[in-house]
């Protein structure tokens, strides 16, 4: 590594070393080390300390969030990688390509949503048989009368 003095690779860095040098916040890496995405040590005085390939792993999380990459889709990708190793522009390349196919499939779900937008705005329909975003294919009718589309689920 570059730049890096013989001896210094094998420094742990605390949490507050990981937030500066990567711009995320320390609560933001407790969630990522909770989500199993990075990992710590802790020292003798029970602090978390990070290897310092964490700083490319964290990279590696925000450019792929950025992306749009849902973070269930990121861990997935994390697991593959052995632990203790600095993800590589080969590492990179692999995991990019998964995810490529993903963002292929959600931009054509949404080119698709966006071309029926215009035949539904204002209708206020919500079930009509021809509804195709609300209810494709008349799918509520199967599930019978009700106010199910009013639910917890639908205030997300």
């Amino acid at each position: 590594m570059k730049g890096i003095e013989p001896g210094q690779r094998d420094v742990l860095l605390s949490v507050g070393q990981v937030a500066e040098r990567s711009g995320v916040a320390v609560s933001t890496l407790h969630f990522y080390e909770a989500k199993g995405l990075i990992h710590s040590r802790r020292n003798a005085g029970n602090q978390r300390r990070y290897p310092r390939e964490v700083l490319r792993r964290v990279s590696l999380i925000k450019v792929a969030q950025r992306l749009g990459i849902p973070l269930a889709s990121i861990g997935r990708a994390l697991a593959t990688l052995p632990q203790g190793h600095t993800p590589s522009a080969a590492d990179w390349q692999r995991l990019s390509a998964q995810w490529k196919s993903e963002l292929d499939a959600r931009i054509e779900q949404l080119a698709n949503l966006r071309d029926q937008l215009t035949g539904c705005i204002g209708c206020g329909c919500l079930s009509m048989l021809d509804c195709p975003l609300r209810n494709p294919r008349d799918e509520l009718a199967a599930e019978g009368a009700g106010p199910r589309l009013l639910g917890p689920a639908d205030d997300a």
